[in-house]
């Protein structure tokens, strides 16, 4: 979800119903914060998306992307917290198990892809997808347990792409091992920023918002644990709402 107002929402609106189109349906995608709090301030790990990007080209980011459901498939070390699960899923159940497990597998992979950071367990691991080649060959088994969901935003409809993200965060202590270089050039200028600092960044709306979020829960829940509130933002009509999960 990008910069919004009610005059984008207008024009929007008025284009679609004159071409007589639907909205497209959003896509899953995840996105993975890594939170580092070894300092005397939390650091959150972001790059710039190049500008050749059609999709908020020169933007500052976390890294992620869309789902492969293929990724239900890939063996883990440890599953996500029950809890953690549960809000995924939603009740009643709106995701099977196995999709919300490839949701968040998805920010795992998006981020060893884009950062180079494998997020896991060291020890044997095998997979035949070539997307996880990195964790095989680094002897690293992809884990759940460290992840905690804390957002969901939809893309408004209109938009030439449409993304149903859910925003996990992880500590950086769980990197079992940091690449010297990334296997993609989706993002550059990686770095580790201070929380209020990167809101300062040229950043998409939605990702301020979240981060907004984020550095509030951290003061009052500074350990991030499980089965907590969620923001869920999406357009309802000319308006964007805001509701916990």
């Amino acid at each position: 979800m990008e910069d919004l107002t009610r005059a984008d929402l207008d024009v929007v609106d008025a284009r679609a119903s004159s071409l007589g189109s639907r909205p497209l349906r959003p896509r899953d995608a995840a996105t993975l914060i890594l939170v580092d709090r070894s300092g005397s301030e939390h650091l959150v790990l972001m790059g710039r998306r190049h500008r050749r990007h059609k999709f908020m080209p020169g933007s500052f980011v976390f890294p992620g992307g869309r789902t492969d459901p293929a990724d239900s498939r890939i063996a883990v070390a440890n599953d996500l917290h029950p809890h953690e699960q549960s809000k995924l899923v939603g009740f009643p159940p709106r995701l099977t198990a196995a999709r919300a497990k490839a949701i968040a597998l998805s920010a795992i992979r998006e981020t060893y892809e884009e950062a180079g950071l494998l997020i896991g367990r060291e020890g044997p691991f095998s997979s035949r997808s070539p997307h996880w080649q990195g964790f095989v060959a680094n002897r690293v088994c992809p884990s759940l347990q460290s992840l905690r969901f804390i957002a969901r935003a939809i893309t408004p409809p209109g938009r030439v792409r449409r993304f149903d993200t859910r925003f996990f965060a992880v500590w950086r202590s769980q990197v079992a091992v940091e690449l010297a270089e990334c296997p993609t050039d989706e993002l550059e200028e990686i770095a580790w920023v201070p929380i209020r600092s990167a809101m300062e960044l040229d950043i998409p709306t939605v990702t301020r918002t979240v981060l907004d979020d984020l550095a509030h829960r951290l003061e009052i829940d500074p350990e991030l644990a499980p089965g907590q509130p969620v923001p869920f933002y999406f357009v309802r009509g000319k308006r964007v709402e805001r509701v916990l999960l």
